[in-house]
Formats: C-alpha cells, structure tokens, sequence
C-alpha cells in the first residue's frame, strides 16, 4: 500500500513565486501542492476545506496579511503546520510570526537550498529558521528582548481590527469590508471608527502610515 502524499498548500500574491515553490514541491514524490491562493483570506478559506498538511505562506499578501492568515489557519486547521515564507527578516516581524504560533520562517533568498528541508523539519514536529532569521533570534536573545514583544509606542490592535486596518489601508470602501469580514456595513462603520479612535488616527491617510508602520501592509 503506497503511503498517502503530504497535502501542501501554497499562498502567494505572485504567480512566478508560487510557480517556483510548486515544482520544488513536485520534485518530492511523498508531497503535493493540493492548492494555491493569491491572498491570506483564500489561503484561510482554502485550508479550512482542504486541512493541509503544511501552509506555505508568504507575509505580504492584499485582503490578509501571512501572519494574521496563520493565526487563523492555526485556529481553524491545528493540525496544520505554518511555515512562513518571506524577503523580510525584521526583528520586530520575527516576534510576530512567533506569536501567530507559526513553526518555521524561512527566506524566499533560501529557497532553493532551504524549502524542502523545512517543510520536512516540521512535518517531524519540529521548528526551522533560516540561518539569518536565526541570527535575528539570537541578536535578540542576547539582548534579552525576546519572547517579549518590543516595545510598543501606543495601543495595539487586536487580530481582527488588524484585518481592519489592512483592508482600509488598501483602500477598501465600507462595503466592500464588510463583504470581506462577513458583517453588515454599519458593523464595519462602527469597526472603522473604533479602530481609528483607539490608534489616534483621524484620516485614511494617517491610517495608511500607520499599516505600513507596523508592517501590515507594503509600501
């Protein structure tokens, strides 16, 4: 009896990426990329029906960032083994992928050498790290900052206004959040206006900034 393949599924806003990691995954016989997504809500709403074995996740993606996709995937799927997968390798990103309860972070310039052998690292229950993101650890470690957040210069915003916050800041109107989020348009009025309130903002503009700031969103 052949052994049944791992499901892995793929979330990337760029096709030639997503091109990439798909025949690396085909290279492997025991793996198969059962899906792809081009945004953090389809990868969510993708592995809730599919339960995959692995999401591959890169961190800028439009509707749904990675982090806030994995710590819905995580919520939905435990089963599922988060890997995020990314050209950033800030500190303050590292904590949050931490915090998400992602289980490896690996850079897109690794790729190549590294992919595989972290997609099998976790499949065994365990954690991988690039070697530069394991670099940021260690830097952060010595300084004693981590697993503590870093320091934080106002309010932080929960899970679900950080949905918020990146859909507006890509310039969704009202409607079109609430289509998103699955709530009326005066329940995402009311979101918009508490989120604003709470981070001191008072434009779209401001908010803008502030997504982009906090790594929400790219520039």
């Amino acid at each position: 009896m052949s052994q049944k393949k791992k499901k892995i599924l793929i979330a990337d806003d760029h096709e030639i990426v997503r091109h990439g990691v798909r025949n690396l995954i085909a290279s492997v016989a025991d793996y198969e990329c059962c899906a792809e997504a081009t945004t953090g809500r389809d990868a969510v709403r993708l592995c809730g029906e599919l339960q995959p074995d692995v999401a591959i996740l890169d961190i800028s993606m439009p509707e749904l960032n990675g982090i806030e996709a994995a710590r819905q995937i995580l919520k939905l799927c435990p089963e599922t083994k988060v890997l995020i997968f990314t050209v950033h390798d800030a500190e303050r990103l590292v904590y949050e992928v931490f915090n998400a309860g992602a289980h490896g972070y690996i850079l897109k310039s690794d790729a190549g050498r590294h992919l595989l052998s972290a997609v099998e690292s976790i499949l065994e229950g365990r954690h991988y790290f690039s070697s530069q993101v394991s670099e940021v650890l260690f830097e952060s470690f010595q300084r004693k900052d981590m697993p503590h957040a870093p320091a934080d210069d106002g309010a932080k915003p929960s899970s679900r206004e950080r949905e918020i916050i990146q859909l507006l800041a890509e310039g969704r109107s009202n409607k079109e959040v609430a289509s998103a989020l699955g709530i009326s348009v005066k329940t995402a009025e009311t979101h918009r206006a508490a989120v604003m309130r709470k981070l001191g903002l008072h434009s779209i503009g401001e908010l803008v900034r502030y997504a982009i700031r906090n790594q929400i969103i790219e520039a």
